[in-house]
């Protein structure tokens, strides 16, 4: 894209009406809502987050064609990369996917046994998928970089094995969605079947979202630090 929507001069509450998704992402900052009319600068400033990095993150969600340069990725204060990845992998752990099983569970209650038993064991696997990719980037990947910024030995792995083995965690969801489109039967109450479809496209997007934000930023940044070492 030729120009970037979002900067440090603006109203953080004008940032996020530009992007309804972004008020997800303020929690993962540790920032909360009551801001005012302040400036995203100045926010960022209150709760300690660098504000380079924060419009970063913002301006990869909101802009798939949005690639930042070695230039901005150098220039940019990440030390709070690691804390705002793992502050989403929480968010999907603990938050969004106990709550959308919750409602595929009361959808599954109203289908046929066998098709019940396929929905749950399907998103079950899915649940159990997403967080063995979270444990990994946790166990192996994080480390790795607080080693990298901390100039310790980091033996012979490289960022490489982690982007060549990078998978969308999202693309599963489609195959979810497929199966509630074709099995859900009449019966199941429309709160539960329409705000379960809402609930799997939300995060399906952040999800994409996560993926971008990592191929475009953690990767990048890693294989700079990588370059220091030779």
């Amino acid at each position: 894209m030729d120009k970037i929507l979002f900067s440090g001069k603006m109203k953080l509450a004008d940032l996020i009406s530009a992007n309804h998704s972004l008020i997800l992402m303020l929690p993962r900052f540790g920032i909360p809502l009551g801001f005012g009319d302040k400036r995203v600068t100045e926010v960022c400033a209150k709760y300690g987050v660098p504000a380079d990095f924060f419009l970063l993150i913002c301006n990869v969600y909101s802009f798939d064609s949005y690639l930042p340069d070695e230039k901005e990725v150098v220039s940019t204060d990440m030390s709070r990369l690691v804390p705002y990845l793992m502050a989403s992998h929480n968010y999907y752990l603990k938050e969004r996917l106990p709550h959308i099983e919750q409602h595929l569970n009361r959808i599954a209650d109203h289908m046929n046994e066998k098709y019940g038993t396929v929905l749950k064991r399907f998103f079950a696997g899915y649940k159990n998928e997403v967080s063995e990719h979270f444990l990994y980037e946790e166990e192996v990947v994080f480390p790795y970089i607080e080693d990298l910024i901390s100039a310790k030995p980091c033996g012979t792995y490289r960022i490489h094995a982690f982007e060549k083995a990078h998978n969308d965690i999202e693309d599963k969801l489609n195959d979810l969605m497929q199966i509630i489109f074709k099995y859900l039967p009449e019966n199941v109450p429309q709160g539960d079947s329409i705000g379960v479809v809402f609930d799997i496209f939300q995060l399906s997007s952040d999800l994409h979202k996560h993926s971008l934000i990592e191929e475009k930023v953690l990767i990048p940044y890693v294989k700079l630090l990588e370059k220091k070492l030779v």
